[in-house]
């Protein structure tokens, strides 16, 4: 996790008042905790994952129409106090927005997924626990892109996918991946590194 900036106590609102910068901010325990700003490979995995989602949830046929977002922080709770993770790309269902009327804010609901990428420094273990909170708090799948070591820069490329009512599945190479969640969503591993051209 990224470097505490505040000395004192937040609440969610004043937490959501700070400013826009170039830094991302995680809010947890009260406190704003700096996000380490993604690198290549982090940032062209991020980008190949935003359209591959969008596409699918703007396709005409999609059972789960939406739209997947960078960075968005998401309004949830964990162990019963306020939590904003800003995961690094959300997918939410047009539905699950339609009750609210956003301006600039956080995202006021648990998403249907969340995805994050494994970057130099972070651990897969640290990843699964966290993946544990977002679907203990209603998000309700979980991908995360990288391997056991920590990286998605080796040949052991992975997406292991979290739910809230089975274990754990990771693909690797030309498995398909492929969830019940978003119908009609399938592509490898070996694909989406492709596709984001690393």
């Amino acid at each position: 996790m990224g470097q505490t900036v505040t000395d004192k106590n937040l609440t969610l609102e004043e937490f959501s008042q700070l400013p826009e910068g170039e830094v991302n901010y995680e809010f947890q325990d009260g406190t704003a905790i700096a996000k380490m700003p993604p690198k290549r490979i982090h940032s062209c995995l991020q980008r190949a994952l935003l359209f591959l989602l969008s596409d699918w949830g703007n396709w005409e046929g999609c059972a789960l129409p939406g739209e997947a977002y960078p960075e968005w922080a998401i309004c949830l709770q964990k162990d019963e106090q306020d939590w904003a993770p800003v995961p690094d790309v959300t997918y939410i269902s047009d539905g699950k927005l339609a009750p609210f009327n956003l301006e600039n804010d956080f995202c006021p609901v648990a998403p249907e997924l969340v995805v994050e990428i494994v970057s130099p420094g972070q651990s897969f273990a640290a990843m699964t626990e966290k993946a544990g909170d977002y679907l203990a708090a209603g998000v309700e799948r979980v991908w995360i892109i990288g391997n056991a070591e920590g990286t998605v820069h080796t040949r052991h490329r992975s997406l292991t996918i979290f739910a809230p009512d089975r274990l754990p599945i990771t693909y690797q190479g030309d498995q398909l991946v492929e969830d019940d969640l978003l119908p009609q969503l399938s592509f490898t591993v070996n694909e989406l590194f492709a596709k984001a051209k690393v």
